[in-house]
């Protein structure tokens, strides 16, 4: 990554002195296909940019990374590549008030998913090429002023293989075999876009007819590989576009700006999604090979809502620069679920909300890299790592408190005022608080400030005080905060009385308070009955931590499986994992509750959360000499609720899933080999492509699927999808030769793709074999800066992350972390970060570690 950098100073420098009219891009993928027997492979980008210049006589400069430039033209004047281009940059000097620049380029196709991604299917041999920019990758493809606000309008076009259909940000056309695209609205470089292959492309369209009497046509497409299109449900994905295109429609008044809807589903894609105007991005990932449970669907839907959303929130208005990249990022994540809730058949998407994003923030709120929602990015590699929980949950969760606290009319009403006034310009966030503040007549100003420009998360506390008959006398819910970030936060709550009746725990009471102080009480709540449990995030309205009270608590560890609200069952099984991470509940209590009750949870991605946290608490938080028992009494309730389960069910789905990752005995192993050669049936479970790689991954971890095996489900299984579980299988073999090799082939080699490198970290990194892992502590810390050096940031990051010493928990460990970071404090900064996050996760565990080990000697005695 040495010289690609680019800092907010520098960009606020180019921007104050220039401004673009225009980018003409002409690609040449031809060399995409076929042997050139030359390394990188690389096709030829030219790019003419006509800009103005505020200061004529001035110097600048234009982004590229590329392997080599023919050419260099400014205002006509040929200059020499070798003394403007240093590999990254093209100095630009003596410019003119209004300036033309021609850059010819060889660029690099990518192995890493960044830029240009080239993917060979080893199913049928086949090339399918995409673009990726965010944050900053645009210039791997074309020459540029790559910061998102030098916005222009943008013409493509593309030459490609013979039988290829190429796809761009604006409709498109193939004539005397160029492909050329309609001319972009004004937009940044990260969310231009290139899709060019043999894919397989579905079509449908969206009408809407507006109070004014005009209608609004949009043309809809869907696209993936063509191994994948047997799978692919289109209709279903066109079916969630057009709800979120009415509910967006109705909610924002501004109709969709950017002509036509496509969304390209493509190979080893590092993000979800990307919101490319006219042509969205995902991970192919998103079209299920075999049965999932609605969980997956709503999850799909989800991110085509978020990135729709990201149409006005992001595309249309976009921020300065990436300090406030949450203006778009934490918007479209609360936008998909208000429009997964309010516009599909995924009414409960709050409770997946409340337990999978949350949780997210929560950790991510709770390590020393934490910052406030509007960050500071120095440069592009800060805003790299700030793709995080915080922009993107935390933004959200603290957006769905201020729509508690303006009123959602005020919320909306304000939007819709935002992209009137900012249509196709760049915000800071003073700009839109001034709008809220318009609609609401509330002070952002101090709500920004305890939200918005301050870090950490709050817990609330129910103190209850009974009177002489046994009613409440005084509740008061106590607010605190960490010592690092000790702000106190305006909170609007809904506090919920739960008791048991007729064997079910239902609510009987239920208060909204405004929570500023440390302690706030709730009069509302004065003389009702007591509680046996009392809820003070009811209904999720803010963003805290929830804690219990000793009854409260009491009476979830008796009757949590009683309760039947799931949102209010949801936030409790969040507030315990909570507690749990925080060493404040044995993590051996946590697995109980699980093994206990998680057969009762009705919510099936409650139910996939619960068995993730339980697979947590097991490797990371329960004492070392627990492990074995937890990880037995898990694997007995999961095959128990296996064969208990309706037939054919989601559960049942689930449960088998989980019953693989926590199998660890002979019986067990035997029912997965049997399962899989047909030799035992569960009813109803059916054992497709996707779940036999998941029972082989659990076999091979444990010794018992070999190399012969794993190539005979391969050659089953012959695809894409196939060469990931297989590369991960192998690596997952408890051997020291296997761990070696995998271990060169992602630190000492850069040959795999980006794919590839992700499947064999995970492979690599197994919780059941940290004895064999243990060698690779010392060589991680030796080997980690050269990578992170050498490697783009994007599989720097996956490196750096992915093979911490995570499972070598001890104090030796920590010791070796901080060693490192001492001895290392000019190494970069986002590097850094990373080993910061790695080093606060494994020292939480060990607090737990140590929790559990006392709670389980005091009952010992």
């Amino acid at each position: 990554m040495p010289g690609e950098n680019l800092s907010r100073e520098e960009a606020r420098e180019r921007a104050a002195l220039l401004s673009v009219d225009a980018y003409e891009v002409s690609l040449d993928l031809r060399s995409a296909v076929g042997e050139t027997g030359a390394e990188p492979r690389t096709f030829r980008s030219v790019t003419t940019l006509r800009f103005r210049c505020a200061e004529p006589g001035a110097a600048s400069f234009a982004d590229l990374i590329a392997p080599s430039v023919t050419s260099v033209s400014l205002n006509g004047k040929d200059l020499d590549p070798g003394e403007v281009f240093d590999g990254s940059r093209i100095l630009l000097e003596d410019l003119a008030a209004d300036n033309e620049l021609v850059v010819d380029a060889q660029c690099a196709y990518s192995r890493t998913g960044e830029g240009m991604h080239r993917f060979v299917d080893p199913e049928d041999g086949e090339v399918y090429l995409y673009t990726q920019y965010e944050p900053a990758d645009s210039r791997r493809v074309f020459a540029n002023f790559e910061q998102p606000d030098l916005k222009a309008p943008f013409r493509f076009e593309v030459r490609a293989p013979e039988g290829w259909t190429v796809w761009s940000n604006g409709v498109g056309t193939l004539t005397d075999g160029v492909w050329r695209f309609a001319e972009t609205k004004p937009i940044s470089t990260y969310i231009t876009c290139v899709v060019a292959g043999p894919y397989h492309y579905v079509t449908d369209s969206y009408s809407r007819t507006f109070d004014d009497g005009t209608t609004l046509e949009i043309p809809l497409g869907a696209l993936c590989r063509k191994g994948l299109a047997p799978h692919f449900d289109a209709d279903d994905v066109f079916l969630v576009t057009k709800q979120g295109l009415d509910f967006f429609h109705d909610h924002f008044d501004y109709p969709y700006p950017f002509g036509k809807y496509d969304q390209a589903f493509v190979p080893e894609y590092n993000l979800g999604a990307m919101e490319n105007p006219g042509l969205v991005t995902f991970r192919e990932e998103y079209i299920f090979r075999g049965k999932v449970t609605q969980t997956s669907y709503e999850a799909r839907a989800n991110v085509i809502l978020h990135e729709m959303a990201h149409m006005w929130f992001g595309d249309l208005v976009t921020m300065v620069w990436w300090d406030d990249l949450w203006l778009k990022e934490s918007f479209a994540d609360f936008m998909g679920t208000f429009a997964n809730v309010g516009a599909t058949r995924f009414t409960d998407a709050w409770i997946t909300f409340a337990n999978r994003r949350k949780a997210w923030a929560y950790r991510a709120d709770q390590l020393p890299s934490t910052h406030p929602i509007t960050a500071d990015i120095r440069d592009l590699q800060d805003a790299k790592l700030n793709f995080d929980g915080i922009t993107y949950a935390k933004g959200a969760s603290v957006l769905k408190q201020l729509v508690a606290y303006v009123g959602q009319d005020a919320f909306l009403e304000g939007a819709r005022r935002y992209f009137k006034r900012h249509a196709y310009g760049n915000t800071r966030l003073g700009d839109l608080l001034s709008v809220l503040g318009e609609t609401s007549g509330r002070d952002m100003a101090a709500w920004a400030r305890s939200w918005l420009q301050t870090a950490g998360v709050n817990s609330l506390t129910p103190q209850v005080l009974l009177d002489a008959e046994g009613r409440i006398d005084e509740l008061a819910v106590v607010q605190e905060a960490a010592e690092s970030h000790p702000e106190l936060r305006p909170h609007r709550i809904a506090v919920g009385l739960y008791r048991r009746t007729g064997g079910t725990l239902e609510r009987y009471a239920r208060a909204e308070v405004d929570v500023h102080e440390p302690r706030t009480v709730v009069a509302e709540l004065a003389g009702a009955e007591a509680p046996e449990l009392v809820l003070v995030n009811d209904d999720d309205l803010t963003y805290c931590k929830t804690r219990f009270d000793a009854t409260s608590l009491a009476t979830l560890r008796s009757a949590l499986g009683e309760l039947t609200d799931p949102l209010a069952r949801a936030l409790c099984w969040s507030a315990l994992w909570n507690m749990t991470r925080d060493a404040l509940l044995p993590a051996r209590d946590f697995v109980d509750l699980v093994v206990r009750f998680a057969g009762r949870e009705s919510d099936i991605g409650v139910l996939q959360m619960l068995h993730a946290w339980a697979d947590s608490a097991l490797v990371h938080y329960v004492a070392p000499e627990w492990r074995e028992r937890g990880g037995a009494l898990l694997a007995e309730s999961a095959e128990r609720e296996l064969r208990a389960a309706e037939p054919g069910s989601e559960h049942q789905l689930a449960w088998a899933r989980f019953f693989a990752r926590t199998v660890g005995d002979e019986p067990g192993f035997r029912l997965l080999r049997e399962l899989l050669d047909g030799t035992t049936a569960i009813e109803g479970l059916a054992v497709d492509q996707e779940l036999r790689w998941a029972f082989l991954d659990a076999l091979a971890q444990h010794g018992h699927a070999d190399e012969k095996m794993l190539e005979a489900e391969l050659a089953r299984d012959d695809t894409a999808s196939g060469k990931r579980h297989q590369v991960r299988c192998l690596a997952a073999r408890p051997s020291a030769a296997v761990k070696a090799q995998a271990w060169a082939q992602v630190v000492e080699s850069d040959t795999l793709s980006n794919a590839l490198v992700g499947a064999t970290i995970a492979g690599f990194a197994r919780s059941s074999q940290r004895e064999l892992l243990a060698p690779y502590a010392e060589k991680y810390f030796a080997a980690i800066e050269r990578v992170w050096d050498e490697r783009s940031i994007q599989i720097g990051m996956d490196v750096v992350s992915g093979l911490f010493p995570a499972y070598q928990d001890s104090p030796a460990t920590l010791e070796a972390t901080d060693a490192w970071l001492s001895a290392h404090e000019d190494a970069p900064p986002a590097l850094r970060r990373l080993v910061l996050e790695a080093r606060d996760d494994l020292a939480r565990g060990l607090r737990g570690q140590a929790c559990d080990a006392a709670a389980a000697r005091a009952e010992a005695g």
